[in-house]
């Protein structure tokens, strides 16, 4: 187990890094910076679609114009480099086999075309449909000796509340089985799907404490259920509000004018970036 503090940047290198990452990326550094403690650095490019090396590239590039250092991963050298999810999979590989021995997940078969005529939840940013539970009776998951082919989801515990203390924005509840349904864990085209993959190298990696986004506390309530499902201890949490642009959408990846890249390009300094960041989440 961990003995001290341990934090973590985990980019997504789908595009480039914007005010929003900038924010919570600093946030996470900070506090790594001031309990002493460790900032690892993850590359979460298992989606082999979207992630782009230019991507990487760039993201490393704009951690370093904001003055963030990281301790373990990409670039450090010795034993931790680099963090790279795409390099990883006999890790989430092993976490697939226990839940399926455990028969904490089932395979899955429902087409798409299924799954959005059944939809009862909007697909938000956090968010996957309500999967309607066609598959869930299904017994035969120790028959698969490999998870590809299939939909593999997480059996939640239906009615039963998910609780942990957010470290800024307090007391967060989500209730299994309404907020949020059995969700899927590895995809058919053969890809561990964010949740495991994230709960998996955050408990490997020992992580004291995860800050991200409050698009992301839904994801929290269902990677607490990977965690107990898996025996590992649960993370501290911190969920940092949410940038948002001119017409009070979130800032995404798609706003390539608040990229830090373009702002950086038009002559802004890192303290102006951030300054901006946290005028644009009032």
């Amino acid at each position: 187990m961990a003995t001290g503090y341990r934090g973590r940047l985990a980019p997504s290198p789908t595009g480039l890094l914007h005010l929003g990452h900038a924010r919570t990326f600093w946030i996470a550094a900070k506090r790594a910076q001031e309990r002493g403690g460790v900032l690892v650095l993850r590359n979460e490019d298992l989606d082999p679609q979207r992630c782009q090396p230019e991507f990487v590239a760039a993201m490393y590039e704009d951690l370093r114009w904001l003055s963030i250092r990281w301790s373990e991963g990409p670039d450090c050298g010795g034993p931790y480099a680099p963090y790279s999810q795409s390099e990883r999979r006999s890790f989430y590989l092993e976490a697939w086999q226990r839940l399926r021995d455990s028969g904490a997940i089932y395979p899955c078969s429902c087409s798409r075309k299924e799954l959005h005529a059944a939809a009862t939840a909007p697909n938000d940013t956090d968010d996957e449909p309500l999967y309607p539970g066609h598959c869930r009776s299904r017994t035969d998951a120790v028959q698969f000796r490999a998870p590809q082919g299939v939909n593999w989801r997480f059996r939640v515990p239906d009615g039963e509340t998910i609780e942990f203390a957010d470290q800024h924005l307090g007391r967060q509840a989500f209730v299994a089985g309404k907020d949020f349904g059995d969700f899927v864990v590895w995809r058919r085209d053969d890809v561990p799907a964010y949740q495991l993959a994230v709960a998996t190298d955050d408990a490997r990696m020992q992580i004291t404490e995860v800050v991200r986004g409050a698009d992301l506390l839904k994801s929290t309530a269902r990677q607490i259920l990977l965690f107990r499902a898996l025996g590992y201890s649960v993370p501290n949490y911190y969920h940092c509000e949410l940038v948002r642009d001119a017409t009070g959408l979130r800032m995404a990846k798609r706003h390539d004018a608040a990229s830090i890249r373009r702002l950086r390009e038009q002559g802004l300094t890192p303290s102006q970036l951030l300054r901006d960041a946290e005028t644009q989440t009032k």
